[in-house]
């Protein structure tokens, strides 16, 4: 894999993980609230979100071996 191509996807994972810091810190305030209902579907896309990175950080591993 070339360093540009690793740039790319490290770029995708910062990205993700932007979206994903936003997501826990919703789910802070709901937390607060104390909205259970909430809290769930908020949860649901940091899991999502957290596999787009697992799997992003699997194809850096398996390319660089």
């Amino acid at each position: 894999m070339t360093k540009k191509k690793y740039n790319k996807v490290i770029d995708k994972i910062e990205k993700t993980r932007t979206k994903n810091n936003k997501n826990w810190m919703n789910i802070l305030r709901l937390a607060f609230k104390s909205s259970p209902s909430e809290a769930s579907t908020i949860l649901s896309k940091i899991y999502k979100e957290d596999k787009k990175i697992s799997n992003l950080a699997k194809s850096l591993i398996k390319k660089s071996k």
